[in-house]
């Protein structure tokens, strides 16, 4: 089973809304099976709240329940658990590696794995929920096929 952990700072908006978009395409791929998908946070500012309205809304469009998810955040034993902990932008990058000691370099950045690596911006900030799934799907379907082509060497 592969298993990915996806980081943001707050776990209310691109965090949860990679997890729920990489579980959608893994389904339709149909290797859900094959996959443990989660997200986290790397502040304690939202533990416990659910997933930001907007991004519920965008991914209500798409058939996606988002009403279980609650925000946690990362600790350190994370690390044993996960072979990806992916992070949306250098600043989650620097809190996930004062977190967790980077041993086996499990960590990365989402948009890393395309062809136009760059952060994923903070739709908090840009109130753009539309540039960011975009992005965020990008970064999906491209840390998947890194995933699948890994291993199939």
């Amino acid at each position: 089973m592969i298993r990915i952990l996806f980081v943001c700072h707050g776990n209310i908006c691109r965090s949860p809304m990679a997890e729920f978009i990489m579980r959608e395409l893994v389904e339709k791929k149909g290797v859900g099976d094959d996959f443990y998908i989660e997200s986290a946070a790397t502040s304690t500012e939202e533990i416990g709240n659910g997933v930001y309205p907007p991004v519920r809304r965008i991914l209500a469009k798409r058939g996606i329940d988002t009403s279980k998810k609650h925000v946690r955040q990362i600790t350190n034993s994370d690390y044993g658990k996960f072979d990806y902990i992916v992070g949306m932008d250098k600043y989650n990058l620097r809190n996930m590696r004062r977190i967790m000691d980077d041993t086996q370099g499990k960590i990365s950045l989402l948009m890393d794995y395309t062809p136009t690596p760059r952060d994923v911006a903070d739709p908090w900030y840009t109130d753009d929920f539309e540039t960011t799934l975009k992005d965020v799907t990008l970064g999906c379907e491209c840390l998947f096929e890194h995933i699948t082509s890994s291993k199939n060497k």
